[in-house]
């Protein structure tokens, strides 16, 4: 995903994940995978251990697990991301948190350094998070699976992912872990839906959110109008999401 989508967002929005996001509500028929996800994040975490936090964004996130470490370390590759999350210095919970620019096919941080490693929606790059990992340390992720808004992507004709939707994501990157010497210790799909009240909200859901990352509000009216047309219900827009959740430990 291109560095200079999330500077795009961070300027106009003061962060990704802003605060200012559209109005929708959600359904989780197998549960809420971002809770999930925390849930088996915290559940592994310790006052004796250093984690880092892959793509940190603005870091709200990081903040909001740093209590529950020994030290955090957040890294992105927006600049303009990090100006956010540093902002936050005078927060309580950033007092060990330290973030930096990095890229994290090639972090700077020395072999085994870390006990635990996670990612949200954030770059795969499997075998240096193995690298810098510790022996038995973990790595969890909340990843993008390949049917998210699958209809939206067929009726805009691009997208991210486009024409990828019949190949497992899980089952891929599963293998992947596996074949670097991770060991499964919790994976699952989740599928669930969003409703957009309105034609403008789901538009300004689009506008903060890298589904199309070159999407225009005027240029794809019409698109998005055919979408709207399609999918609207009782209970608003729908919008098909799915989310995988992964926990892994290294072996080696």
């Amino acid at each position: 995903m291109g560095i200079e989508f999330y500077d795009k967002v961070a300027k106009k929005f003061g962060g990704y994940g802003y605060s200012a996001s559209p109005r929708h509500k959600s359904e989780y028929p197998a549960g809420e995978p971002e809770k999930v996800f925390k849930k088996k994040l915290l559940g592994l975490s310790s006052k004796n251990k250093i984690a880092i936090d892959i793509g940190c964004a603005d870091g709200k996130f990081t903040l909001s697990i740093a209590p529950s470490f020994q030290k955090v370390y957040g890294i992105d590759t927006s600049k303009v991301n990090l100006d956010v999350a540093k902002s936050h210095s005078k927060d309580e919970r950033s007092k060990n948190v330290e973030f930096s620019l990095q890229d994290a096919s090639q972090a700077s941080f020395e072999n085994s350094f870390f006990d635990l490693a996670y990612c949200r929606r954030g770059p795969s790059y499997y075998k240096e998070y193995y690298r810098f990992l510790k022996s038995k340390g973990h790595y969890l992720e909340i990843g993008i699976g390949e049917k998210d808004t699958v209809e939206l992507k067929k009726i805009f004709g691009r997208g991210q992912g486009f024409g990828k939707w019949d190949k497992s994501t899980l089952d891929e990157n599963l293998k992947t872990l596996q074949s670097l010497g991770f060991k499964v210790i919790f994976a699952e799909n989740y599928h669930y839906f969003e409703y957009y009240p309105s034609y403008e909200e789901l538009d300004l859901f689009l506008q903060g959110v890298p589904i199309f990352e070159d999407f225009d509000s005027e240029k794809d009216r019409g698109s998005l109008q055919k979408y709207v047309k399609k999918f609207s219900t009782d209970k608003g827009i729908q919008l098909s999401r799915h989310r995988l959740v992964m926990v892994m430990q290294k072996v080696g």
